[in-house]
């Protein structure tokens, strides 16, 4: 990397080159510092409680004591409990607890929020190379785009024992195979993303489409055909597992639907949803869900106008459409968008060719307002998140 790429100049001293190595990291630390600090002040000694509530709690209890064992006072959200329920959760994140446990002595508290903090640093390096691959992208661009993804308005379950920051670091990590043409990482991030979260399904198609174009124009010989078929193999195992335990093909959607509410209606309840905040809705946390929902429409839409790669629109798409398009608990929806990282390019961008200080004032006026919400969210809401 040449010095015009922001990349420090050979024979220069090794401390500026462990500072630009080290920049992706630090700057998503610092942002989620900010929001974990602000956490501390608003829940006080509650703070690991928080970290590990809602979600969270399935999560650890099934790395404890696998989909058998969880406990049976663990109830969906009408409060039943049956040996399927645990089932709605996918099995990556907690697999890798339960592994990362073996190194904390048997605490998954710790591992689980370890492997956020690690996942999320990850993510930062995956997002920081998406800034500088994008047309009109740069080094600046990277870091702005990693700082933003930490600032979003959900971006607490990045901090919290939750799936959001392995599922993010896998995705953004597939997709910069998808930019290089790197059919092997692309394929395999996006088999590992399968097994964390449905919304692995937006990884899939645009890796799947972007390995397809590659064969359509005769380029990268069998590796774009072995990555798109990878890319397949986490997702469609675990449905596949889940129908065989369940004995229906649709078994991981009726749990879905029968459990916790979810499930596709062409938008009809985010609609309604929509309309009831706007003509009589009171709560802070509503408003918010509003205009992130409305707002991720703007920015997909810009990101379209702005000719972001197609394969980052199209995974953007298929992470928002779907919450659009389903019923379920609507404030919930806020932390379905964090994995949209992609739309946050031409802000990143635009950013970037503005004056440092313009730049760190957003961010900082951004993170700010992420941590205030995202301790809203956690002791002040009460709803779910």
């Amino acid at each position: 990397m040449s010095a015009a790429d922001g990349a420090p100049r050979t024979g220069t001293p090794p401390w500026p080159r462990i500072a630009h190595a080290l920049a992706p990291a630090g700057v998503y630390l610092g942002v989620r510092a900010v929001g974990v600090a602000v956490l501390a002040l608003m829940a006080g000694p509650r703070l690991v409680a928080e970290l590990t509530s809602w979600d969270a709690a399935w999560l650890l209890a099934i790395a404890e004591h696998g989909y058998a064992g969880v406990p049976a006072d663990m109830l969906d959200a009408f409060g039943r409990h049956t040996p399927e329920t645990p089932l709605g959760f996918f099995p990556g994140y907690p697999a890798l607890v339960a592994a990362v446990g073996l190194l904390t002595g048997g605490d998954l508290v710790v591992a689980g929020l370890l492997v956020a903090a690690a996942a999320g640093v990850a993510a930062a390096y995956a997002l920081t190379a998406i800034g500088e691959l994008v047309p009109g992208g740069s080094r600046r661009a990277g870091l702005l785009l990693t700082a933003l993804f930490g600032a979003t308005p959900m971006s607490v379950v990045l901090s919290m024992a939750y799936t959001e920051a392995l599922f993010c670091a896998l995705a953004a990590w597939a997709l910069v195979g998808v930019l290089r043409e790197r059919w092997l990482l692309a394929g395999l991030c996006a088999a590992g993303a399968g097994l964390v979260r449905p919304t692995a399904s937006a990884v899939v198609g645009a890796v799947g489409l972007a390995a397809l174009a590659a064969v359509l124009a005769r380029r990268g010989g069998l590796r774009p055909w072995l990555g798109g078929a990878l890319a397949t193999t986490g997702l469609l195992g675990y449905l596949g597992w889940v129908a065989a335990r369940t004995g229906a093909p649709d078994g991981w959607f009726r749990i879905q639907r029968t459990g916790w509410g979810w499930y596709l209606d062409g938008g009809a309840a985010t609609l309604r949803y929509l309309g009831g905040v706007l003509t009589a809705g009171e709560r802070l946390f509503d408003a918010v869900t509003v205009v992130g929902l409305v707002g991720s429409l703007v920015l997909l839409g810009l990101a379209i106008v702005q000719r972001v790669p197609w394969p980052l629109v199209v995974y953007g798409a298929l992470v928002v459409l779907p919450v659009w398009a389903t019923a379920g608990l609507m404030n919930a929806k806020l932390r379905l968008l964090v994995p949209a990282f992609v739309l946050l390019v031409p802000i990143a961008t635009g950013l970037a060719r503005r004056r440092a200080g313009t730049a760190v004032a957003v961010v900082a006026a951004a993170a700010l307002a992420s941590a205030w919400f995202g301790g809203y969210a956690l002791t002040i809401w009460r709803y779910g998140i």
